[in-house]
């Protein structure tokens, strides 16, 4: 029976899928109307506007979604005001964005807001988020590594599902104290980031809300092989979809963006491919470890110098604040020492980290670019308003200046903690079932490198010396 069984086996494993098959979607429905498209502009803040957060998380496994659970709860130390009520830097975030594993906390965070995703460390990041996924070397999972990836929509997906998103789908997000969140996955039809927006779901005649977080952020975090790629039906019915202003003018306009044309190519290769009924998702890092790419996109789609902001909230903007948490590693290896070497399997590892790490810089870079010309398109704007224009949008005039406003763009990583602990978190591995005490040492390194940022320091010293919290209360706080 042993000889039968193995033999059985072997034979699954020669023929791949036939066996095999896994349950990889799609993970959205066609419609006959089309989808509402994104909003203009990021919620408007419930306070008076003059402090806008943004975070962007990376990939990396359980690794990432606690080094940003940590900037998190760093922020909701920081209290930056005192009347009407107590208000911390969490209370300005307006968006927040990841890939792969830094897509769990950010979209938790919007599905759960300020007061309920604390207990993200209990309900994710100390448990098995391993437990439902196929991990054993055998003929079955060669014969499905071979066909596409070894786990489908029964493991991770499905774990998220069920003990972290309570079945929710966007609709969970649409609500009026919500941040916007972006959610990167990696089109790999059209080599280009995915984001889980309106416009998107829109241009592959599909309704955004009624897809699952839980397929999304899995999607995030398809890594290759592991995890089979997530499928969206893109087969194009008659749902009178017409073309966003934005995207038709990045793919018309002469030297527009190249990221964002190639953005618009693949919005419109869901209407028009003949050869493209279902896009391919996999780890969003493949385009875009960071995160930032929801920002940069609803930036240079613009159609207004202060998009993705109401026009409003451009004027009462004093302080806008953007935080990359970046929780890639270090290299910890010991061929540089030699004339030989590296092997095949460390050379792999040293090619992929390569690849990561010049991404990072390329993006972060973009990023800082894009805010760069996006404060210079503020001020103009803001200072070509009358005065009259400005009590509308303001509300008064009291310390009106228009050129008052500063952004913020910062990376925290493990290099803003000290070498014994950035030797140890270098040590952690990517994956999505940690020991406790990896958990907690890396939430700390979140929670030390933002506080070691001094440029984040003194903003946020900056902005309630403006609202007058007295220096006692912010240092009790920190």
């Amino acid at each position: 029976m042993r000889i039968l069984n193995a033999a059985l086996a072997l034979a699954c494993a020669s023929l791949s899928a036939a066996c095999v098959g896994n349950d990889v979607g799609p993970i959205n429905e066609l419609m006959s109307t089309v989808g509402r498209s994104s909003a203009e502009f990021i919620p408007e803040a419930s306070d008076d506007g003059s402090t806008v957060v943004g975070l962007a998380f990376s990939g990396g496994g359980t690794r990432a979604a606690a080094f940003a659970y940590g900037v998190l709860r760093e922020l909701d130390e920081m209290v930056v005001d005192l009347q009407p009520e107590r208000r911390t830097l969490v209370d300005d975030i307006r968006m927040i964005s990841g890939a792969s594993g830094g897509a769990v906390t950010a979209t938790y965070f919007g599905y759960k807001g300020r007061d309920g995703y604390g207990d993200f460390r209990e309900r994710f990041l100390v448990k098995d988020a391993e437990a439902y996924l196929r991990t054993s070397i055998s003929p079955f999972n060669l014969a499905r590594a071979y066909g596409g990836g070894v786990n489908d929509r029964h493991g991770f997906p499905r774990w998220l599902d069920d003990n972290l998103f309570d079945g929710a789908t966007f609709a969970a997000l649409d609500r009026t104290d919500a941040p916007v969140v972006w959610i990167n996955a990696s089109d790999i039809f059209n080599r280009t980031p995915f984001l889980f927006t309106y416009d998107t779901f829109a241009a592959l005649c599909s309704d955004l809300e009624k897809v699952r977080l839980s397929d999304a952020v899995a999607a995030s975090a398809a890594v290759p092989v592991v995890f089979a790629p997530l499928v969206v039906a893109a087969t194009n019915p008659d749902c009178n979809y017409t073309q966003p202003e934005w995207l038709s003018k990045a793919l018309d306009t002469p030297g527009a963006s190249l990221r964002l044309r190639s953005y618009a190519r693949a919005l419109q290769s869901y209407q028009k491919a003949d050869d493209l009924d279902y896009v391919k998702l996999l780890d969003g890092g493949l385009t875009d470890n960071i995160g930032v790419t929801g920002f940069t996109i609803e930036r240079l789609s613009a159609q207004t110098p202060y998009g993705p902001l109401s026009p409003a909230d451009a004027v009462k903007l004093r302080t806008f604040m953007f935080v990359v948490a970046d929780a890639g590693q270090s290299t910890t290896v010991t061929w540089g020492e030699t004339v030989s070497g590296p092997s095949v399997g460390p050379l792999l590892d040293a090619a992929a980290g390569t690849t990561i790490s010049s991404l990072v810089r390329n993006e972060f870079d973009a990023l800082k670019l894009a805010t760069d010309n996006w404060k210079d398109e503020l001020v103009r704007y803001r200072c070509g308003l009358s005065l009259s224009q400005v009590r509308t949008l303001r509300g008064d005039l009291t310390g009106w200046n228009c050129r008052d406003v500063e952004l913020v763009i910062e990376l925290v990583s493990f290099h803003d903690v000290d070498a014994g602990m950035r030797a140890r978190l270098n040590q952690v591995p990517t994956r999505l079932k940690l020991p406790v005490a990896e958990v907690d040492l890396t939430v700390e390194a979140g929670r030390l490198a933002l506080r070691n940022n001094l440029n984040i320091a003194r903003a946020a010293a900056e902005i309630r010396r403006r609202a007058g919290v007295p220096g006692q209360v912010a240092a009790a706080a920190e």
